[in-house]
């Protein structure tokens, strides 16, 4: 999320690439980075509060706005499960001080929990039903957005609100990153480009409510397929099998899709791996439509971003979409979602 809500990330999609600002231009930026290119949240107040850690107060904004777009009651935010995805969890503001944050000391121990931002929204927004957390590295809002399908479809929830963020931009991660050789230093790129050098870290954060009741005038999430590549740590794998197997399943369900949107993380090891996985689950598929040359690589957050900023633009009737996600540690997920006009 490169702003204070969804209107203005749809504001950047799809025009030029966004040229992303140095991360020396932020308040409170890290030393050692400072010509690293990323995306931020602004205002970055929107981040700061005694209770609740940076993660929970960046879950708590986008949670409230697609609830308040959802219109659910009181009585159906009571009875709605919640399930949470995050790679780097409450690392901002833990392993090193917020800026402009004074933190209370009786929440330490919950701010360093990855899972608190599930309980602050419980609390804060009265969504009352139990909450499920997803740690998947970067599959991991996709992820939380299919185990939400999984307990509608099965009967455990009749709603579900599903919210993901991570913010990777300190110390501790980036350095984590570069030492992995997989930060780009380019202030606009093509996540596809064989030239491609690596990834470029931004915060994100992103929350959708769905409900088990079917209504034709909503996307509708069809299917959840998820799998892993073994004997491969690093994500980086020349051939990826499984990602193959899923998209193949995922056409003999439904059929070929209209749109495709890879993970496409920037490293160039991926930028050759994953459209040679793609077409070989079939021939004749359109054009892959990365979205992270507009939003920056928000890691946990990116699959569930970029599944909403598709659920909110305008597109033809009825159509299909597969969205992936990838994580270090070769896993794949996959989400056909069908979009009406």
């Amino acid at each position: 999320m490169l702003g204070h809500d969804l209107a203005a990330q749809l504001e950047r999609i799809g025009g030029e690439a966004t040229r992303f600002r140095p991360l020396g231009e932020m308040a409170g930026a890290p030393e050692g980075f400072e010509d690293q290119p990323t995306g931020w949240i602004e205002p970055r107040a929107l981040l700061c509060h005694r209770k609740w850690s940076p993660l929970s107060m960046a879950a708590l904004h986008v949670a409230r706005e697609a609830l308040e777009a959802a219109d659910w009651s009181a009585s159906e935010r009571r009875n709605a499960a919640i399930f949470f995805g995050t790679s780097r969890g409450a690392m901002a503001g833990w392993t090193d001080a917020w800026p402009g944050r004074r933190p209370f000391r009786l929440m330490a121990a919950s701010n360093s929990l990855g899972a608190e931002p599930a309980s602050a929204i419980g609390s804060e927004l009265g969504v009352g039903g139990p909450w499920q957390i997803q740690s998947s590295g970067c599959c991991a809002g996709l992820d939380a957005l299919g185990m939400a399908k999984l307990w509608l479809d099965a009967g455990q929830a009749s709603r579900a609100l599903v919210v993901s963020a991570d913010l990777p931009l300190r110390s501790a991660v980036l350095q984590a990153y570069a030492d992995t050789g997989i930060l780009s230093s380019r202030e606009c790129y093509d996540p596809l480009s064989e030239k491609a050098d690596g990834m470029i870290p931004s915060e994100g954060a992103a929350a959708l409510c769905l409900e088990a009741e079917d209504k034709g005038d909503h996307p509708r999430l069809l299917s959840y397929f998820t799998s892993t590549e073994h004997n491969d740590p690093l994500g980086g794998a020349a051939e990826t099998p499984a990602l193959t197997e899923i998209l193949t399943k995922a056409i003999e369900l439904h059929g070929k899709p209209d749109r495709i949107i890879p993970h496409a993380s920037g490293t160039h090891a991926q930028s050759l791996s994953e459209p040679l996985a793609i077409h070989q689950a079939a021939s004749n598929l359109p054009p892959l439509e990365p979205m992270k040359p507009w939003t920056g690589h928000t890691v946990g957050a990116s699959g569930l971003l970029e599944t909403a900023i598709l659920a909110s633009q305008d597109h033809p009737p009825a159509s299909l979409v597969f969205k992936i996600a990838s994580s270090m540690g070769g896993k794949h997920s996959l989400i056909a979602l069908r979009l009406p006009s």
